[in-house]
């Protein structure tokens, strides 16, 4: 679901910068003055493990489209929402000036799509008041459902958030009603595939972890840890050898403008499958690792920019 700064005016490019601008400076804030230290490692594999997450993009059965999973909603199980909005702007980043994935005008509304609606919105708002009254260790059953349901509403907000930007920006002839209909839709097949994700990751996190779900859980696993270790692992594989599996379908928003605007698909020799590129896969992982290192930086700045007070 990133937007390319073709859909957007600077005026409604600069604006959705101001927000996502201040709302991340308010995070940053929150995280200095925390006394969670120990976040600093978990949140830079697990930003390596999003942006790898993010290449491997799944057919939706019958539809024509893709999708991959966003992040946001897991990250902030794992996280809380300060810190995972962080991680979120720190993949966008890296993949708007290294990867051309979204574009610099584009990403502070892609920010505000794909992380402050997920982190900051249904995180609070929905997730957790469903999750109250769950115990430290939620039932299997119950993280199925709300992470279903809340990574649903989650995609759906992001969904009608790019189409409202787009119009707003009035430099595309996209009809805005004929463009909602094929996003809304599209975006909930797709978030019915984030939730089944999302809740396979934290049905494994409860069996391996389990004191990373506990309410108001004190520690996080450092930096040397087994669990640490395996997750940046898994995100050099996904990045260097699983995303030659992904598929080669339009994402939903390619997918709902091709429709909107009646241009028929070019017909072409099916791709190769699996893609295997070893380009590919290097880019894949120098990108993770810039993602990892940058989200390392910001977190250790952060952490020594605390008042000695504190």
């Amino acid at each position: 679901m990133h937007m390319a700064d073709a859909l957007l005016s600077p005026a409604v490019g600069a604006t959705f910068w101001l927000a996502s601008g201040t709302v991340l400076a308010r995070c940053a804030h929150t995280l200095k003055t925390s006394d969670r230290d120990d976040l600093v490692p978990l949140m830079g594999v697990l930003g390596a493990f999003v942006f790898a997450a993010q290449m491997i993009n799944v057919t939706i059965p019958g539809t024509g489209s893709s999708g991959h999973l966003g992040g946001g909603l897991l990250l902030s199980i794992l996280l809380g929402p300060q810190a995972a909005f962080l991680v979120i702007a720190s993949v966008l980043t890296v993949q708007a000036l290294f990867f051309a994935d979204g574009g610099l005008l584009a990403l502070g509304a892609n920010l505000f799509n794909m992380g402050l609606m997920s982190c900051l919105v249904v995180y609070p708002l929905i997730y957790r008041p469903l999750m109250r009254g769950a115990g430290t260790l939620p039932s299997k059953r119950r993280i199925g459902w709300v992470a279903m349901l809340t990574s649903v509403i989650g995609l759906q907000l992001g969904a009608l958030g790019v189409v409202m930007q787009t119009y707003w920006s009035g430099i595309s002839s996209l009809p805005v009603g004929t463009f909602m209909w094929l996003m809304q839709p599209i975006h909930l097949a797709i978030g019915i595939g984030e939730g089944l994700a999302t809740a396979a990751l934290i049905v494994f996190v409860r069996q391996a972890r389990p004191d990373l779900l506990a309410a108001n859980a004190s520690a996080a696993p450092s930096a040397s840890s087994p669990f640490v270790l395996g997750v940046g692992g898994l995100a050099m594989l996904m990045a260097g050898v699983l995303s030659w599996f992904a598929s080669s379908k339009p994402d939903g928003l390619e997918w709902s403008i091709v429709h909107t605007t009646d241009v028929a698909a070019a017909v072409a020799e099916a791709p190769a499958w699996p893609a295997v590129d070893a380009d590919a896969s290097l880019a894949g992982v120098v990108g993770g690792t810039v993602t990892l290192a940058l989200v390392l930086v910001v977190g250790y700045w952060l952490r020594r920019r605390k008042s000695p007070l504190q």
